[in-house]
């Protein structure tokens, strides 16, 4: 099991008179991989080291696998966690670092050389396990890192923005890997990301955050075909969703949406605005849905500059 819950957690740091993490709730189910979404101090990170233990919550409670852990050690909580950067031994071979938290356990010494050997194998990285840390490329690395929390076993994954030091290409080819990996392991994994595209392509549901506030939580459509905000369809998508200024007016008995250079008729977007009295809005139209037509008599085309 590897079941996540934050109930009404809040940090606050002293004298920021701000919250790192406001009145956060959360829930990630067993096995699941779950993104925390979001720009440099949404809370990620804070949010990370709360569930495991490296902090402690302000206020509310967090529970794994239903058991509430607010006054458990990190160690208690049987939690690894991969960090932005990699945190190699330097003066460990590749072997050392991943047999690391086995040796602290004392687990029998076949059973360690057994664990290093399949997690390796699974990470294609057997042939560097003489190595030290300064002989490897950062994907090797990376991996290596990977290595290290995987062999653990644990019941829940936590993963700091641990691609963002990698190249673009490096970073593709690792999004698929870890994908594969957590699919061939069956574990959850909570994984923080500024990346949008890292979420959308990794996670099975995202969790936007913007100032320690949770915006929207659901599947990676739900998110993308309905965001909750402005703000939330501005973070997820690429390129951007456009965001057009118009109002609602009435014209010959029908409600429309005026942008200035043209009116729209879209009764299934006016319909739930009718009684809200609300005249100021934005459209959102994603890029992918904009179409290119060249028939003047087609109703649902538009005069534009390009």
């Amino acid at each position: 099991m590897g079941k996540i819950r934050l109930e009404n957690v809040s940090k606050k740091y002293f004298g920021t008179g701000k919250a790192a993490v406001d009145n956060l709730n959360l829930e990630v189910g067993d096995k699941e991989f779950t993104a925390l979404l979001g720009d440099p101090g949404a809370g990620k990170t804070t949010t990370l080291r709360i569930i495991a233990g490296l902090e402690k919550p302000t206020s509310g409670n967090v529970y794994l696998d239903d058991e509430l852990v607010n006054d458990l050690t990190p160690q208690e909580r049987d939690v690894a966690m991969v960090f932005q950067s990699f945190a190699l031994y330097p003066h460990r071979t590749v072997y050392g670092n991943i047999a690391f938290p086995l040796k602290k356990r004392k687990l029998p010494k076949d059973e360690i050389d057994q664990r290093v050997k399949s997690v390796t194998d699974m990470l294609g990285i057997s042939a560097l396990l003489e190595k030290h840390p300064h002989m490897l490329s950062g994907g090797e690395k990376q991996r290596v890192a990977l290595a290290r929390a995987v062999v653990r076993r644990p019941r829940v994954y936590l993963f700091d923005e641990p691609l963002s030091n990698l190249d673009a290409k490096l970073r593709v080819n690792m999004r698929i890997e870890m994908r594969k990996i957590q699919r061939d392991m069956g574990q959850t994994i909570l994984y923080a990301t500024a990346d949008e595209g890292e979420a959308m392509n990794m996670a099975d549901r995202i969790a936007v955050m913007h100032e320690g506030k949770l915006l929207q939580y659901g599947t990676k459509r739900a998110i993308y075909d309905s965001p909750k905000d402005v703000l939330t369809a501005s973070i997820v998508g690429s390129p951007t969703m456009n965001m057009l200024d118009c109002s609602l007016v009435e014209k010959n008995g029908k409600l429309l949406l005026d942008l200035g250079a043209f009116t729209l008729d879209a009764p299934d977007l006016i319909g739930p605005l009718r009684d809200k009295n609300v005249t100021d809005l934005q459209l959102g139209i994603r890029p992918a849905d904009i179409l290119m037509r060249d028939s003047k008599s087609d109703k649902e085309s538009h005069r534009a500059e390009v």
